[in-house]
């Protein structure tokens, strides 16, 4: 006998599709030393609802429970209302040439009026009453334009800050304007800092003349004791030159003596 329609609406319908991140981060579990799209924790959801008069119980299952992490799996819906359900695929290292084969399954069954215990109504159910859906997995490798696009957004955020900010600063003036006595005070200290400043520069000043005249103390008496030593040098060149002649004279006087 074949089963009864599903009576939940699923979105997605068909597909579960898990978008990887670029450049993805070092996995931060630990025991994992993860890179690549998917090393990290990826989500998507999965919206079910229940558009009867009945309350539905659901279930959701997978061909690889280790690798994915669902909240809730299973539950009640009410009439006339939806749950969202996370799907959370668990960091692994990505093969781009290994094609997913993992599915999903969502179960339903139309609740009993008088429903104490869920359990007991799955494992008493029959299996005509059994309604489900089946939905496959898709690895998505990150889209080149989407890092252009997040830098925009950031831009268009950052600017729209700023707008904010600057319309902003007229309003915050105005409201703290100042009474006469704190205008006052601050006169005084612009006053006082000015006059403290004239009286640097006239000390800067005045260091600056007596350093130059410090300087041309120094060269004069340089060139003072340069000059003396000059003089002692040609006093001295003269006295032997004196020498020297006065030796040549007795010479001459002692070699005609002789002869």
């Amino acid at each position: 006998m074949a089963r009864p329609e599903q009576v939940l609406i699923l979105e997605p319908q068909h597909e579960l599709k898990f978008r990887g991140k670029r450049g993805g981060p070092v996995s931060t579990l630990p025991f994992f030393l993860l890179t690549g799209p998917f090393s990290d924790v990826v989500t998507t959801n999965l919206k079910l609802s229940n558009p009867t008069d009945r309350n539905v119980c659901f279930k959701v299952k997978t061909t690889a429970p280790r690798r994915y992490c669902v909240r809730p799996n299973s539950g009640i819906i009410d009439a006339g209302t939806s749950i969202n359900v996370s799907v959370m695929l668990q960091p692994f290292d990505y093969d781009p040439n290994e094609k997913s084969k993992h599915k999903f399954m969502v179960q339903s069954l139309l609740a009993p009026p008088e429903m104490t215990d869920m359990e007991g109504v799955w494992k008493e159910a029959k299996p005509e009453e059994l309604m489900d859906s089946k939905l496959r997995c898709v690895f998505e490798m990150p889209v080149e334009n989407e890092k252009m696009h997040d830098m925009e957004s950031n831009k268009m955020m950052s600017s729209s800050l700023l707008k904010s900010d600057t319309s902003a600063l007229p309003t915050k003036l105005m409201s703290s304007t100042l009474d006469d006595g704190e205008v006052k005070k601050i006169m005084e200290e612009c006053k006082r800092l000015q006059m403290e400043a004239q009286r640097l520069r006239e000390e800067n000043k005045q260091i600056r003349e007596d350093d130059g005249l410090r300087m041309r103390k120094s060269n004069m008496m340089s060139s003072q004791h340069s000059s003396v030593g000059i003089k002692k040098e040609e006093g001295l060149s003269a006295r032997a030159v004196a020498l020297i002649v006065l030796f040549f004279v007795v010479g001459a006087i002692v070699g005609k003596l002789v002869l």
